[in-house]
């Protein structure tokens, strides 16, 4: 029995994990769709851009709850950073970006044309985008240029797109557990030091507030794939007080300044310690036994839910607030962005997906193909010996 694995790292002394590493986590699934529903649930009941009134009035008991809502951006972070690096583990840095582009950008080509027609046909909540600012935001790199986001839960996704820059430094030297331990030590550090140092491209790369959540899924996968040590444990510790600590900075961006000292911060504590100790269980195996088949399919719409929910839900519970009573109308709101996302997804998410992933896969052959390979530079001979040397005809 081997102490270590092929890439480097600890391995399970017990039985194998191997056999999962790639597979779909049906877990995850479950932390995904109930991450995205406290999101809306957020989103529906705390703004009061929808219904035109404080919502301790629409909502006096819900809106307490709803509140905290926000944390399942947090609890996103976590499932990225733990997912990344799972599907990152053999792949080439060109592999890599395929899987990537071809995962993230078919479904938000969708939410961005769904979004903007509802705006279009509805301007109640939002004005009416400019049509410069919708093609800027087709990049996904609407949040470095400066442009408006078409639906203002996108600024998550340009938080991800950095990571996936950060990250496909290990991916290039190689992913192995080495590199990710590595990776996750200079990302601490780049963090802490961010906030106080006078570096914009530090500070941009850094993503402070939202760095402990990814950095944590990493070590989270690393117990996974290999076995807890201590040094993983130290990461996913240091990774949690940081965490906590910029609990209250997360709260004012989220709530703004009045809400936030009007509300406690030890739920939004608790919940950051929930999150995290699911995902250890995970990472520990303890939810191996979860085979529910609807959990998978939940876990497919989760994405395309996020990217549609928030501007268009609000338009049509604005629309539509003096017809239905509050509870239904957001009830319902969420029931049918649920429908819309099922069908984003199995009409054009799939099939955009795969027909992007083949068309990028092909590109990059003829990247590989056409890239002319510099030969070798042949050694030079060895310096001869003395004698050889005096053999040599004199150049004079």
């Amino acid at each position: 029995m081997s102490a270590r694995s092929s890439d480097g790292g600890p391995r399970w002394s017990g039985r194998s994990r191997g056999g999962d590493t790639g597979g779909r986590l049906v877990a995850l699934d479950g932390v995904r769709i109930l991450a995205a529903l406290a999101v809306a649930f957020y989103h529906y009941v705390v703004l009061e851009s929808a219904w035109g009134e404080p919502t301790d009035r629409v909502f006096p008991v819900a809106r307490s709850f709803a509140v905290y809502g926000w944390l399942g951006v947090e609890i996103f972070f976590l499932v990225s950073g733990f997912v990344i690096c799972m599907s990152a583990w053999g792949r080439t840095v060109g592999d890599f970006a395929v899987s990537r582009v071809s995962r993230l950008f078919p479904a938000y080509w969708v939410g961005i044309a769904f979004t903007t027609l509802v705006l279009f046909a509805w301007p109640e909540v939002r004005a009416r985008e400019a049509l410069t600012d919708v093609v800027v935001n087709l990049s996904m790199l609407q949040g470095g240029v400066g442009v408006p986001h078409v639906d203002d839960a996108y600024w998550t996704l340009f938080a991800e797109l950095k990571f996936y820059v950060l990250f496909s430094a290990v991916v290039i030297r190689g992913v192995t557990y080495r590199n990710c331990v590595l990776f996750c030590g200079l990302w601490t550090v780049a963090a802490v030091v961010a906030p106080t140092a006078d570096n914009g491209v530090l500070s941009f790369f850094a993503i402070t507030n939202c760095s402990p959540y990814f950095i944590a899924g990493i070590a989270f996968y690393l117990m996974r794939r290999f076995r807890p040590s201590a040094v993983t444990w130290a990461i996913v510790g240091v990774q949690f007080v940081l965490a906590q600590h910029y609990v209250h900075t997360r709260m004012l961006s989220s709530l703004g300044r009045g809400l936030t000292e009007r509300t406690p911060a030890w739920p939004a504590h608790l919940i950051i310690t929930l999150g995290f100790l699911v995902m250890a269980a995970i990472a520990l195996g303890h939810f191996d036994g979860v085979r529910w088949r609807w959990l998978p399919h939940a876990g497919a719409v989760t994405y395309p839910f996020y990217l549609i929910h928030m501007m268009a839900g609000l338009t049509v519970i604005h629309h539509f607030r003096d017809r239905l009573a509050p509870v239904p109308l957001a009830l319902g709101v969420t029931a049918v962005m649920l429908t819309l996302a099922w069908i984003i997804h199995r009409l054009f998410e799939r099939p955009l997906s795969r027909l992007l992933r083949e068309g990028l896969r092909r590109g990059l052959q003829d990247i590989r193909t056409n890239t002319p390979v510099r030969p070798a530079l042949s050694r030079l001979p060895a310096q001869p010996s003395a004698p050889e040397a005096e053999r040599v005809p004199s150049l004079r």
